[in-house]
């Protein structure tokens, strides 16, 4: 705060006939009073200012944005596991046993494992994979500005962008499989529904191919439904579980990585995984795993931090190993919502 300190302006014969009675100020006073500075050849005594503090510099706080779990409440669920997902469902792929579920039936935005079905479709609609599919500005994300190092112009085929979706989760090259698609964006889009309504998947809507919107959303029973279906497909067990692939774009050669940490490490069997994140669908996992001699599908949706989802999956294989072959009775929490 700015303070300043200032002086009535007097000339100097008025201060020679100051009153006896002013000239006895207390001494306190006098110390605190501050003189009157002359302004040069003109006798006038002149404002004196004190110097004024730097204000600080204010940076408003800005909270994170609340998932839609968050916002329904499921994150006030505990479980015995302590997960950080607010949604979980571990299922035994043989045989449809359901070993662990919380809030299982919640409808929530899935992010970016929209791109299995993504995959999924453009996998069996036999379109060639060689065939050179180029980058457009219809392909750059408008809605959440996110980056992406395939820039406008960039020409892959379409195994390449199929690659980098189902690995790296790359947003342009999974709009642009769905742009290219015989019929365009909108029927591309209308496959991924009627296949999901075939798949009896009735809690699942999609409304783009790359996940960026949260209104393609499901539940984490449809999503254990894709996992077995997509893992019928060998080209999206390859791709999807692929540690790491180049490509080269004009005369640079960019590296891309999986987006789950899990596929490198050697004590994992991992046969197929997706990704995915906005802030509207918190971090997300879906994977199919052998763990203790159990072919096993992991569904991990809204998990409160960057790596809890995979700390929930670490936390989920140790109670299967540790409670295998005796388990008998199946976790079972969740809420009344459906999110």
């Amino acid at each position: 705060v700015s303070t300043a300190l200032v002086v009535p302006v007097a000339h100097a014969g008025e201060r020679a006939k100051a009153s006896a009675k002013k000239q006895q100020v207390s001494a306190s006073k006098s110390k605190r009073a501050v003189p009157a500075r002359k302004v040069a050849g003109s006798g006038v005594a002149a404002r004196a200012v004190a110097k004024t503090a730097k204000a600080p510099t204010r940076v408003a706080y800005v909270p994170p944005r609340q998932s839609f779990g968050q916002l329904a409440g499921l994150h006030e669920v505990s479980d015995p596991l302590d997960l950080k997902s607010s949604v979980a469902l571990v299922v035994d792929q043989d045989t449809h046993e359901v070993l662990l579920s919380k809030n299982d039936h919640a409808v929530l935005p899935i992010a970016s494992l929209t791109k299995l079905m993504t995959g999924m479709i453009i996998s069996q609609a036999k379109l060639p994979m060689d065939e050179p599919i180029t980058i457009t500005q219809d392909d750059v994300d408008t809605e959440k500005g996110s980056r992406s190092r395939l820039t406008v112009g960039t020409t892959l085929t379409r195994g390449e962008m199929l690659h980098l979706a189902l690995m790296s989760s790359e947003n342009r090259a999974a709009h642009a499989l769905g742009r290219t698609y015989p019929g365009g964006l909108e029927v591309f889009v209308a496959q991924m529904n009627a296949k999901a309504r075939l798949m009896g998947m009735t809690d699942t809507r999609y409304v783009e191919p790359t996940g960026l919107s949260s209104r393609n959303q499901s539940s984490a029973r449809d999503l254990a439904t894709l996992v077995n279906v997509a893992h019928g497909d060998p080209l999206l067990r390859e791709l999807s579980t692929s540690p790491g692939y180049e490509v080269a774009v004009g005369p640079k050669t960019l590296q891309y990585n999986n987006t789950n940490g899990l596929v490198k490490n050697p004590t994992w069997d991992i046969g197929l995984q997706k990704t995915g994140y906005i802030s509207e669908a918190g971090r997300c996992l879906v994977m199919q795993t052998q763990i203790a001699g159990r072919k096993l599908i992991m569904v991990f949706l809204d998990s409160a931090g960057k790596f809890s989802r995979l700390g929930d999956a670490e936390r989920v294989r140790t109670w299967v190993e540790q409670s295998l072959p005796s388990m008998s009775a199946p976790l079972h929490v969740r809420t009344g919502s459906n999110g």
